[in-house]
């Protein structure tokens, strides 16, 4: 296996061993660029945290090539991320430095001008003060963009990053992706733009609870693929809720 890359085995991940996701085995690769699509319910997110190490498999295994979790940044869904603490945009895109200076650790000249740099990336130059409870759901997420930027890592995992975003900043953090493609990071999102994806990801897992198709957007994408993973889906959900019935008692 190529140094970098990510190796899933009949990977199977759930909650207290109620499995989200079955029987998942492929390859990332170094340099990636995958989109994981599907309907809601799939267990596109549940996937992502099992990457991120925040979740252990329920069977199989997901082996990283000469990567640590230290080499992974994971972004969750918007709604995940508390967003009220008092911190300005300027302090909070500086925690990406944690890593490298501790938690404890000042700020060289070298980290400010990295914070500066990151900001400038996602347009953000004049919003260093701001609080950021103050800002904008387009600026938050521009924040958390330069957030990972700062934080320099070599596995980038992305839960839903453009959702309820404008247009203008989907424009700039694709712009983002892309540069971040050049430097060859492996880039792992969570999308239900399958426009977006078309454009920006070459490789798209299609996703319904079992994988329907891993391999080229264009294929992964197409009509036929994305009914038979919302079937797959609908399937999943009445074969719980059956199971729920099954398990009520019956009154006396």
């Amino acid at each position: 296996m190529n140094a970098g890359a990510i190796r899933l085995e009949n990977v199977t991940l759930g909650y207290e061993r109620r499995p989200a996701v079955h029987h998942l085995t492929g390859v990332i690769g170094p340099a990636d660029a995958l989109a994981v699509c599907g309907p809601n319910g799939a267990g596109k997110s549940t996937l992502l945290k099992g990457l991120a190490g925040l979740l252990k498999p329920i069977g199989g295994r997901i082996l990283r090539e000469k990567l640590s979790l230290r080499d992974i940044a994971f972004l969750p869904q918007a709604a995940e991320i508390d967003l009220t603490f008092p911190i300005d945009l300027f302090d909070f895109v500086a925690t990406g430095a944690t890593r490298r200076i501790g938690f404890f650790g000042g700020m060289d000249r070298r980290e400010e001008e990295r914070v500066e740099a990151a900001i400038a990336a996602v347009g953000l130059e004049g919003f260093e003060d701001r609080q950021l409870g103050a800002l904008s759901g387009g600026q938050t997420q521009r924040a958390l963009f330069a957030r990972l930027i700062v934080e320099d890592r070599r596995v980038i995992l992305l839960d839903e990053p453009f959702g309820a975003i404008d247009a203008s900043t989907i424009d700039d953090l694709v712009k983002i992706l892309a540069r971040w493609r050049e430097e060859r990071r492996t880039i792992v999102a969570v999308l239900h733009e399958l426009e977006l994806a078309r454009r920006a990801f070459p490789q798209t897992l299609l996703l319904a609870r079992e994988p329907i198709f891993w391999g080229s957007t264009r294929e992964a994408l197409s009509e036929s693929r994305l009914g038979e993973a919302s079937r797959m889906v609908e399937a999943f959900d009445r074969e719980a809720r059956e199971c729920r019935r099954d398990e009520t008692p019956h009154a006396a």
